[in-house]
Protein backbone atom coordinates (compact mmCIF):
# COMPACT_ATOMS: atom_id res chain seq x y z
CA UNK A 1 0.00 0.00 0.00
CA UNK A 2 1.21 3.46 -0.45
CA UNK A 3 2.11 5.91 2.30
CA UNK A 4 -0.95 7.66 1.28
CA UNK A 5 -3.62 5.01 0.45
CA UNK A 6 -3.07 3.95 4.45
CA UNK A 7 -4.12 6.77 6.00
CA UNK A 8 -7.18 7.05 3.65
CA UNK A 9 -8.28 3.88 4.50
CA UNK A 10 -7.83 3.89 7.85
CA UNK A 11 -9.54 7.24 8.15
CA UNK A 12 -12.69 5.69 5.75
CA UNK A 13 -13.06 2.39 8.40
CA UNK A 14 -13.00 4.61 10.85
CA UNK A 15 -15.61 6.78 9.68
CA UNK A 16 -17.78 3.60 8.54
CA UNK A 17 -17.68 2.42 12.04
CA UNK A 18 -18.07 5.39 13.72
CA UNK A 19 -21.56 6.46 11.61
CA UNK A 20 -22.30 2.77 12.54
CA UNK A 21 -22.15 3.15 15.60
CA UNK A 22 -24.16 6.36 16.08
CA UNK A 23 -26.80 5.28 13.75
CA UNK A 24 -27.88 2.12 15.88
CA UNK A 25 -29.16 2.98 18.90
CA UNK A 26 -29.05 0.52 21.22
CA UNK A 27 -31.09 2.60 24.43
CA UNK A 28 -34.43 2.04 21.93
CA UNK A 29 -34.09 -1.59 22.55
CA UNK A 30 -35.60 -1.48 26.41
CA UNK A 31 -38.58 0.28 25.43
CA UNK A 32 -41.30 -1.91 23.32
CA UNK A 33 -43.00 -0.77 20.22
CA UNK A 34 -46.69 -1.09 19.77
CA UNK A 35 -47.26 -4.82 18.58
CA UNK A 36 -44.64 -6.23 20.50
CA UNK A 37 -45.39 -9.42 22.01
CA UNK A 38 -42.16 -10.98 23.08
CA UNK A 39 -42.24 -14.94 23.89
CA UNK A 40 -40.43 -16.29 26.65
CA UNK A 41 -37.03 -16.45 26.88
CA UNK A 42 -34.17 -19.48 25.48
CA UNK A 43 -32.67 -21.94 28.02
CA UNK A 44 -28.47 -22.28 28.25
CA UNK A 45 -29.10 -25.50 26.90
CA UNK A 46 -31.78 -24.39 23.47
CA UNK A 47 -29.26 -21.89 22.86
CA UNK A 48 -26.45 -23.80 22.52
CA UNK A 49 -28.33 -26.13 20.74
CA UNK A 50 -29.84 -23.17 18.24
CA UNK A 51 -26.68 -21.43 17.83
CA UNK A 52 -23.71 -24.18 18.12
CA UNK A 53 -24.53 -27.67 17.69
CA UNK A 54 -27.30 -26.98 14.59
CA UNK A 55 -24.45 -24.97 13.05
CA UNK A 56 -22.00 -27.15 13.65
CA UNK A 57 -24.36 -29.85 12.51
CA UNK A 58 -25.17 -28.34 9.14
CA UNK A 59 -21.50 -27.57 8.22
CA UNK A 60 -20.99 -31.24 8.98
CA UNK A 61 -23.41 -32.77 6.36
CA UNK A 62 -22.75 -30.15 3.79
CA UNK A 63 -19.18 -31.26 4.10
CA UNK A 64 -19.95 -35.10 4.02
CA UNK A 65 -21.79 -34.46 1.03
CA UNK A 66 -18.98 -33.04 -0.98
CA UNK A 67 -16.78 -35.25 -0.04
CA UNK A 68 -19.07 -38.03 -1.13
CA UNK A 69 -20.52 -36.79 -4.21
CA UNK A 70 -16.71 -35.30 -5.04
CA UNK A 71 -15.85 -37.21 -8.45
CA UNK A 72 -13.02 -35.60 -9.20
CA UNK A 73 -10.56 -38.45 -7.02
CA UNK A 74 -11.63 -40.03 -10.27
CA UNK A 75 -9.50 -38.50 -12.29
CA UNK A 76 -5.88 -39.86 -12.47
CA UNK A 77 -3.11 -38.26 -14.66
CA UNK A 78 -2.63 -41.12 -16.83
CA UNK A 79 0.71 -39.35 -18.34
CA UNK A 80 3.05 -39.78 -15.35
CA UNK A 81 2.08 -43.64 -14.18
CA UNK A 82 2.70 -44.93 -17.99
CA UNK A 83 6.13 -43.65 -18.43
CA UNK A 84 8.91 -46.44 -18.06
CA UNK A 85 12.60 -44.88 -17.59
CA UNK A 86 15.63 -47.48 -18.05
CA UNK A 87 18.67 -46.96 -15.08
CA UNK A 88 21.33 -46.04 -17.78
CA UNK A 89 20.00 -43.81 -20.79
CA UNK A 90 22.14 -40.86 -22.03
CA UNK A 91 20.35 -37.72 -22.36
Amino acid sequence: MDKKNAPRAGALAAGTTLMMLLMTSPALALTPDDGDDPGTGLSVIETLGLFVIAPLALFAVIAGLVMVLDKSHKQKDTTSTNITTKAGSKA
